[in-house]
């Protein structure tokens, strides 16, 4: 009897241990069978991201930088790159066709998967102004730093006082985008690194009018906004010159009312009135 029980025990072991192997080895059947569909959706997923939806998607342009201009005026400039599919926008036309607009300096183009494309501009910031020929008008441009000239698109030669006006340049009928002659670019130079200061020096002077001299030189006209005499100087323009200017223009009136030209030329400072046909000049030292 006791060996029948023992049996029996022995049996329902066996039993157990089977269905235990039996459930065990079901559950890891349906955790492969969940993984293979996971990576299956996840594989598909990746292909639809990475190569469907930019071949079948338009690109979505993002741009950062702008300020003179808006982003529709520059969606309209790469026009013939917007509706294009990710894959077959190309970043050199793009770039090429941004840099084609005078006012800006420099672009970074970057695409990111699946449809992103995000563009970045450098404007060209002006340092002055001219007036140039164009269709029989005389319209104001900027001119930067490096000499390049461009139209404004905003107000800024008109709110920006320390945005001086240049004449005497020969740039009419130079189209926007093009360089003013590589003798005046030094003074473009010196007129930013004026512009930099605190001081607002270029608040007080209404033109500065290049004289061309013999041999490429130049020399400088300035004219004071609150006062009819003008200042003669050389092609240096510093702040120490601007400083000794409206000293010598206080100093000069003082003593002379009816002044029309200081030079500051040659070390001292030189004036002649209105009246000079008849002698009356002046001179006082520094």
């Amino acid at each position: 009897m006791s060996d029948f029980v023992i049996q029996g025990f022995e049996n329902f072991e066996v039993h157990g241990s089977r269905k235990r192997k039996t459930v065990s080895s079901s559950k890891m059947n349906a955790v492969k069978i969940f993984a293979a569909i996971f990576g299956i959706l996840l594989i598909c997923e990746l292909c639809v991201y990475f190569f469907v939806v930019p071949c079948l998607d338009t690109v979505e342009i993002s741009w950062s930088g702008l300020s003179s201009y808006s982003k529709e005026s520059m969606n309209g400039v790469i026009s013939s790159c917007m509706g294009k599919k990710f894959m077959n926008f190309s970043t050199n036309e793009a770039k090429s066709l941004v840099m084609s607009v005078p006012g800006v300096e420099s672009v970074q183009i970057s695409k990111r998967f699946p449809n992103k494309v995000y563009i970045h501009v450098s404007e060209r910031k002006p340092v002055a102004m001219t007036f140039v020929s164009n269709g029989g008008r005389t319209i104001p441009v900027e001119i930067d730093k490096n000499g390049v000239l461009f139209y404004g698109t905003t107000n800024s030669a008109n709110s920006d006082t320390s945005l001086p006006l240049i004449s005497g340049i020969p740039v009419e009928n130079i189209p926007e985008g093009m360089r003013i002659p590589q003798k005046y670019r030094a003074l473009m130079e010196q007129i930013d690194t004026i512009r930099s200061l605190s001081q607002n020096y270029f608040a007080a002077v209404s033109e500065i009018h290049v004289i061309p001299k013999e041999y490429g030189n130049y020399e400088l006209v300035l004219y004071p906004i609150h006062s009819k005499t003008r200042i003669l100087t050389g092609r240096q323009l510093k702040e120490e010159d601007l400083q000794y200017m409206m000293v010598a223009l206080d100093v000069v009136n003082a003593l002379e009312p009816d002044v029309e030209e200081i030079d500051l030329r040659y070390g001292s400072v030189t004036y002649r009135t209105k009246s000079a046909s008849r002698g009356q000049t002046g001179e006082f030292g520094e």
